[in-house]
């Protein structure tokens, strides 16, 4: 179970098929979706405005997740938030890539199958269009994405979502070993199932 807190009687809502890690805090005005992926240390911080992870996103490791007084922060179906990003009163919109260590600032909209690269920095009212590459300190279009780019980014969300659906039976406290095993078996991404939304009946295609 997550570090879960009520903020004012406001109460955190996660659905039963998503995946919040133990270590994640969530605090308050927070609905995180079906197949929904939260990482362990990353903070969902509800109590200036709400935060919503649509269905089939991921929040990774050490991520921060706050909204601006009166603003709410949306992640919308199959957005990817790569490890350490921060987002602050922002929208990303839906098959989206927010890449590691980003930082996406108040009132700032990323459209649909963007990616933002590690590092860059989106401003506060930044508007970064739909199918989009971003890059830099402030972030800026360098050019168009592919529809293969669309496809792969899809892909690593899709890895993520069966993440969320494996890891309540396959994350098991354990005491470390002193050394490895003679035949020790090699950690392994899950498998990626390009039907999963759809067998659970959400949208599939970007």
């Amino acid at each position: 179970m997550s570090r879960t807190y009520a903020w004012d009687g406001i109460v955190p809502v996660i659905d039963p098929a998503a995946f919040v890690h133990p270590e994640a805090v969530v605090i308050g005005d927070v609905i995180i979706g079906p197949t929904v992926y939260v990482g362990p240390g990353a903070v969902l911080r509800g109590d200036f405005g709400r935060i919503i992870l649509q269905a089939g996103c991921n929040v990774q490791e050490t991520c921060v997740i706050h909204a601006f007084p009166g603003k709410d922060v949306v992640v919308e179906e199959l957005g990817h938030i790569g490890h350490g990003a921060v987002l602050h009163g922002c929208q990303i919109g839906r098959n989206a890539m927010v890449g590691m260590n980003a930082v996406v600032m108040d009132e700032a909209v990323i459209g649909e199958n963007t990616i933002v690269a590690a590092m860059a920095f989106v401003k506060a009212g930044a508007w970064i269009p739909a199918n989009s590459l971003a890059v830099g300190s402030p972030a800026r279009v360098v050019r168009e994405l592919s529809a293969e780019e669309i496809d792969w980014k899809r892909r690593g969300t899709g890895v993520y979502q069966q993440l969320a659906l494996e890891a309540r039976d396959k994350l098991k406290p354990a005491e470390p070993l002193s050394e490895p095993e003679t035949d020790r078996r090699r950690a392994e991404a899950p498998r990626y199932d390009p039907l999963l939304l759809e067998r659970r009946g959400f949208s599939e295609r970007p």
